[in-house]
C-alpha cells in the first residue's frame, strides 16, 4: 500500500509536468517560429517481489514478479515541423522552408539560432542594421552582423526571392546586389538544441555543431521567403485532447492515492 501511495505521488507530478508543457504550447499557438514540445516519461525502478525461478516442483518460471513504483519525466522535446507560411506587410518579415535556422548575435557576443523571422532595421553606431525585435543582429552567411553601406539607405533595400540576398535599385533602376546573404544553419539533432527564450536557441554538445548552408556541402538548402512570418506549429486541437488526457490520468492517479489511503486506514482500525 505504501508503494501504491508513492508511485500514484510520482504519476501526479508527471501529468502535473505534462498540463504545464502542453498549457506552454496552448500558450504559444500565434507565436512565430514556435514549435510545439511534448513532455515523455519513463518508468522508476522495479521491485523484485520474487527472485525464485522455479516452482516448488523444480520447474522452471517463465516470468517473475516485480512491482513497478512509478514514473518520472525522462524528456521534453519539439517537434521541429514546418509552421504555416503566413504573409506579412513587413518588408523586413522572412520565414524559412527547411530545416535551417536564422543566426543572431546575443548580447555576450555568441550565436543564438531561431525561426522567427521578424525583423527590423535599426540605426546605431555601426549604421543601419538588421536585427530583431529585441535588438540582436541578424547574421549573414558569414556569420557577420548585416550592416548596409553607408549610401544605400534601408528603404531602398529589396530582398531576392528564395535566397534571402540583399540588392538595391541604382539610379538606372536596375536590381544590383550588395554582396549580402541571409545566413541560414542546420544541425544535426535540433532537438538538441537548448531554449533560451524569446523564440531563441543555442548549440549544446548534443545538437552537434552549427552548420552553415552557403559553406557546408551536401545540405538541402532552405529558402527563405521575403514577406512571409512561419507559425507556431501548435494544434490547438491535438493539444486540447491531450489536455484532457493529461487531467484524466491527473485525477485516476490522486483516486489512486485515496484508495491507498483508505485500504490504509482499514488495516489501523483492525482489533483483535
Amino acid at each position: 500500500m505504501m508503494r501504491a501511495l508513492w508511485s500514484a505521488a510520482s504519476g501526479m507530478i508527471s501529468q502535473q509536468t505534462n498540463v504545464d508543457t502542453i498549457s506552454n504550447n496552448i500558450s504559444n499557438v500565434n507565436t512565430t517560429g514556435f514549435k510545439t514540445e511534448q513532455a515523455e516519461f519513463k518508468s522508476l525502478l522495479y521491485q523484485t517481489i520474487q527472485t525464485r525461478t522455479t516452482t516448488a516442483n523444480g520447474a522452471t518460471k517463465p516470468i517473475s514478479a516485480q512491482v513497478g513504483l512509478g514514473t518520472r519525466l525522462a524528456s521534453i522535446t519539439s517537434t521541429f515541423t514546418q509552421g504555416s507560411m503566413l504573409a506579412s506587410e513587413s518588408p523586413t518579415s522572412f520565414a524559412i522552408e527547411g530545416a535551417g535556422f536564422f543566426g543572431v548575435m546575443a548580447e555576450d557576443g555568441t550565436t543564438r539560432y531561431t525561426r522567427n523571422g521578424n525583423f527590423l532595421w535599426g540605426i546605431g553606431s555601426n549604421g543601419t542594421t538588421l536585427a530583431t525585435s529585441s535588438g540582436n543582429p541578424v547574421l549573414d552567411s558569414n556569420g557577420q552582423p548585416i550592416v548596409l553601406p553607408g549610401n544605400i539607405r534601408a528603404t531602398e533595400v529589396q530582398f531576392m526571392p528564395g535566397t534571402g540576398e540583399l540588392a538595391y535599385l541604382d539610379d538606372q533602376k536596375t536590381l544590383r546586389s550588395l554582396g549580402i546573404t541571409i545566413g541560414t544553419w542546420q544541425f544535426d539533432n535540433r532537438a538538441g538544441l537548448e531554449k533560451v527564450g524569446g523564440s531563441q536557441f543555442k548549440e549544446t554538445v548534443s545538437s552537434g555543431a552549427a552548420m552553415n548552408e552557403a559553406t557546408t556541402n551536401n545540405l538541402t538548402r532552405s529558402k527563405v521567403q521575403n514577406k512571409f512570418l512561419e507559425g507556431s506549429n501548435v494544434q490547438v486541437a491535438d493539444e486540447m485532447v491531450d489536455l484532457i488526457v493529461a487531467q484524466r490520468a491527473y485525477e485516476m492517479n490522486s483516486k489512486a492515492i485515496q484508495a491507498a489511503d483508505d485500504m490504509l486506514g482499514q488495516a489501523n482500525s483492525l482489533r483483535r
